[in-house]
């Protein structure tokens, strides 16, 4: 380890280039350039990051009225290859048809609010049907076209 030498010396992590609090000589002591009194001359000053120096915030100026999201995950319906399966052994759906989700919905599968649909892969799917769906996993697309069927997935 090197000797504490005065040439040895490196400013500590961090540190300006004027120290707060280091003597009247340092140009920054006394008040270390906070001032005088108020909440910025305290310890612990911080403020959080939607501080508007005073000014009523956004979140409150905003009326709290509700919105519907584009992303809200609750209005999608997932719908597995047993409940396609089911549609199509009670004639609700025949081969090569097209399905989407407006079909689904007449059908009872999928609830009136959803506005889009997931296909999942729980089950299997003995008809060829030509699916429309917003998502659909990996393993669903497979099955769908091992049945001979295909999905398109739209956005």
């Amino acid at each position: 380890m090197a000797d504490l030498l005065l040439n040895n010396l490196k400013p500590r992590n961090g540190i300006d280039d004027k120290a707060l609090g280091r003597g009247i000589g340092s140009g920054c002591g006394k008040t270390c350039s906070y001032g005088h009194k108020g909440g910025k001359a305290r310890s612990g000053r911080g403020k959080v990051r939607w501080f508007e120096g005073g000014q009523m915030p956004i979140y409150r100026r905003l009326p709290k009225r509700g919105f519907v999201s584009r992303n809200d995950k609750s209005r999608v319906s997932c719908v597995n290859l047993v409940d396609l399966q089911r549609l199509c052994n009670a004639n609700a759906l025949v081969a090569n048809q097209e399905v989407n989700i407006d079909v689904l919905k007449k059908a009872g599968c999928v609830r009136s609010s959803a506005w889009a649909v997931r296909l999942l892969a729980k089950g299997d799917l003995e008809v060829a049907l030509n699916i429309v769906v917003g998502y659909a996993t990996a393993a669903a697309i497979a099955a769908v076209e091992k049945a001979g069927g295909k999905v398109q997935i739209i956005s």
